[in-house]
């Protein structure tokens, strides 16, 4: 008879630390109890990525005061209140899976590529195209100096185009790129394109590179097949880049699945949930370098990176993105061009700093603001429908497009928004966090939001791949803190300029209570709900208002609650501030006042 799972040990390598995490089956259900952690030893004096996990490993002994370690090696299986029944393991040490990709058409079969790798976990740093107007020198000199973990090459629907398929291969053979880890070993380098383009582009690469061949990612134009070339990834990422990491070889014996790329396992509880729950997902990861954008809309998956927006060693390139003025008028206080500056450079030389008053921490957040509308701009544009045809779209599950090449991000069906990174998940008061989700991502009617309490995500996404119930399980009751539930409406322009109330609301409480309410035009609300409570919610737009049901429908949902609560956002979608700066600088404070976000008032 088949032992059950009763003790689960996971660890996240991230760059800098490793985390473990113990999980244990407590009655019917899974949890998680105790968490450690320690740096990250990939890099010298160490070059051995096990020191940290057990040195993670060993405090999670001295806090459980469960043995789970002898001789240097994970005690597997459980026995006599010792050891574990599974070790399994994410990694992002070492900068992760960084790529490149190259397809015949940019819009086309490069986008698809790029999707692929991304989806698989990658960091896409650069996407080659035929029509990318960049000269063959150029594109030789740039696989030649990014000297990327492997090169996913697409192009060409099956029995389409061969000659730009084969163009490609010769710029890759002319650059003839080292991998960054292993100089001893060529290159991997995954076809996934045309079919008849498979014996020329052998022939091309067979000599330079390990030519990798796996299904076309779009073998005509009206399907997408991504998930081939995604698999073929993650097994070149175990085989080739983990393996010549310092001491993975060695970690890789001990896990009972795969190691998995963070972002992927990230990715991975994504789809469950979602799939799980039927439910649209949204998720975001924001770091101090780069912002991880995660999305399922009707089961369809997407992943974007965004490489440059960060909140310490990229946070100037946010400012030079978005512009002064952007991250100026989250405030309700006036800043100095030239000391704005000055603390923005100085959190990039001193990442591991946090805020140390009221106002470092306002501009710290009005940045993150700027970070999450930035990155998730750029996901809406690459999570799209094929382009130029009506389409089924085939990632492991079908998805109708009425209209070719438009977002599938539909914020209007969005049920869930989930945040990670410090500046989310660890904000002073958690309001802070719903406030920032709902400024940058803008959400239209009902909808839920939450923060992973201690970035766990990673260790329950390859937790999922083989053991479900213990993965969901850990993630309803001890990941997601949720937040409570925002209510808002979609209006083309400023809503915050009209006059008379843009919604009538009554709230019944879980405890019999009737809040009844009118909210003006571009106004915020906030009704305290308890975590796992609902409130019966009956609100009704102003004509031309559309919560989701319509414009000037009432909408009657029950509403979930969270330790923030139930927010009502009349400053309509998408949101504009007031462009005179007093009366935006009073509008921020109110907002401030009503959620009760900081503690006094900019001006005290």
């Amino acid at each position: 008879m088949k032992k059950e799972i009763s003790v689960i040990l996971a660890t996240d390598c991230g760059s800098t630390t490793t985390k473990a995490i113990l999980i244990e089956k407590k009655g019917d259900v899974y949890r998680q109890t105790f968490r450690g952690e320690a740096p990250t030893t990939v890099e010298a004096p160490f070059e051995d990525v096990t020191k940290g996990v057990l040195n993670s490993i060993g405090e999670l002994e001295d806090l459980s005061g469960r043995k789970l370690l002898e001789g240097g090696r994970i005690i597997i299986p459980t026995g006599d209140g010792e050891g574990v029944d599974i070790y399994i393991s994410t990694s992002s040490a070492g900068g992760g899976l960084q790529m490149m990709v190259a397809g015949a058409v940019k819009t086309m079969t490069a986008e698809s590529a790029e999707r692929a790798a991304l989806g698989a976990g990658a960091i896409v740093m650069d996407v080659l195209a035929s029509n990318d107007k960049r000269p063959p020198h150029e594109k030789i000199d740039r696989i030649r100096q990014l000297r990327p973990d492997m090169i996913l090459l697409s192009g060409g629907t099956d029995g389409g185009t061969v000659t730009h398929v084969v163009e490609l291969a010769e710029y890759i053979m002319a650059a003839n790129p080292k991998p960054r880890l292993g100089m001893t070993f060529m290159l991997p380098v995954i076809f996934a394109g045309n079919k008849d383009a498979r014996d020329d582009v052998s022939d091309v690469l067979g000599k330079v590179a390990e030519l990798h061949i796996t299904d076309n990612i779009r073998p005509s134009l009206e399907r997408e097949n991504l998930f081939p070339a995604r698999q073929k990834i993650q097994e070149m990422f175990l085989e080739h880049v983990m393996a010549q990491a310092p001491g993975y070889k060695k970690l890789m014996a001990w896990t009972g699945a795969p190691i998995m790329p963070t972002p992927s396992a990230v990715g991975e509880i994504m789809r469950t949930i979602a799939k799980r729950n039927e439910i649209n997902v949204i998720g975001v990861d924001i770091g101090g370098a780069t912002t991880d954008i995660f999305s399922v809309f009707s089961e369809v998956f997407n992943r974007t990176v965004s490489a440059n927006l960060g909140m310490s060693y990229s946070v100037s390139n946010v400012l030079a993105e978005t512009g002064l003025e952007n991250v100026l008028r989250w405030l309700s206080f006036t800043v100095d061009e030239e000391d704005l500056r000055n603390r923005i450079k100085n959190k990039m030389i001193r990442p591991t700093t946090i805020p140390h008053t009221l106002r470092d921490l306002q501009i710290e957040q009005a940045l993150a603001r700027e970070a999450l509308r930035l990155a998730f701009k750029q996901h809406k544009q690459l999570a799209v429908g094929l382009k130029g045809v009506q389409q089924q779209r085939d990632v492991g599950a079908a998805f109708d497009q009425t209209r070719t090449g438009e977002s599938l991000i539909k914020m209007e069906h969005l049920d869930l928004l989930v945040g990670s990174g410090g500046v989310l998940s660890h904000a002073p008061r958690r309001v802070q966090s719903m406030y920032m989700m709902i400024d940058a991502f803008g959400p239209v009617g009902i909808t839920r939001l939450a923060v992973d309490s201690i970035f766990m995500m990673p260790h329950l996404g390859v937790l999922a791949t083989m053991h479900q119930e213990a993965a969901t399980d850990v993630f309803e009751r001890d990941c997601m803190i949720y937040l409570g539930t925002c209510v808002s409406f979609a209006n083309k322009g400023r809503a915050s300029g009209k006059k008379g109330d843009a919604v009538e609301y009554t709230l019944k409480m879980p405890d019999g209570q009737v809040i009844t309410n009118a909210l003006p035009y571009g106004e915020l609300a906030l009704h305290p709900l308890g975590g796992g409570e609902e409130a019966q919610l009956e609100i009704s737009p102003a004509r031309g208002l559309d919560l989701g049901e319509g414009k000037g429908r009432t909408v009657r949902v029950k509403v979930g609650g969270g330790v923030a609560g139930v927010v009502i956002d009349t400053r309509g979608r998408p949101l504009e501030l007031p462009s005179e700066a007093g009366e935006r600088q009073a509008a921020i404070e109110r907002w401030n006042k009503a959620l009760g976000v900081y503690p006094i008032t900019s001006n005290e």
